[in-house]
């Protein structure tokens, strides 16, 4: 199964990332994911179902050790993804 997340982490600094973005952005681009796209208001990730949940735990944990206060997430399946 393929699966996309969407995320964001707060709180937000526009002037400068703040370390938990920092940090969710690092989890994400060395995942074994595609389709990644990171942006200062919302990120995207794609791929198989494990790589996906593996990389959410990491990026959950890891941001919120950076000082996250905030973050959402929403995953879904992509159609056509496969069992």
């Amino acid at each position: 199964m393929r699966l996309r997340v969407e995320f964001t982490t707060e709180p937000f600094d526009l002037d400068e990332a703040p370390a938990h973005a920092v940090a969710a952005r690092e989890v994400v681009e060395a995942a074994d994911l595609d389709a990644v796209d990171v942006g200062p208001f919302g990120n995207t990730a794609e791929g198989g179902s494990d790589a996906v949940l593996a990389a959410v735990d990491a990026l959950l944990r890891k941001s919120l050790g950076a000082g996250a206060t905030r973050i959402t997430l929403q995953v879904n399946v992509i159609e056509g993804g496969g069992a």
